[in-house]
């Protein structure tokens, strides 16, 4: 399951994790961040119990966007130990974001 990732919870969930995460940053107006969210989705249900995936909408937590350089949308970051360890920009596919982990 997609955690609703926001400024309040964003270094709990994400930071503090454990496991990896993919954190989507996107917004409801952006046509390839629509094209996305059905691969996010699944990659969710594949990975549960190993990784973590969360979604960032952009608009409501610009202060996550600004820190994070968010320069054009949908951009994935992969967390490990609270550190970026990887850049996605741009509509992927399932293979190729599951190989950033």
């Amino acid at each position: 399951m997609e955690l609703k990732l926001s400024s309040e919870n964003f270094q709990e969930e994400v930071l503090n994790s454990n496991l990896p995460v993919l954190v989507d940053f996107y917004a409801d107006w952006c046509g390839p961040c629509k094209m996305m969210a059905p691969i996010v989705e699944k990659i969710a249900e594949e990975l549960e119990g190993k990784a973590k995936v969360g979604k960032v909408n952009v608009d409501q937590n610009q202060d996550l966007a600004i820190k994070y350089n968010i320069m054009s949308i949908p951009t994935i970051i992969i967390f490990k130990n609270g550190e970026e360890s990887r850049r996605i920009v741009g509509v992927r596919d399932k293979e190729e974001l599951l190989k950033a982990f």
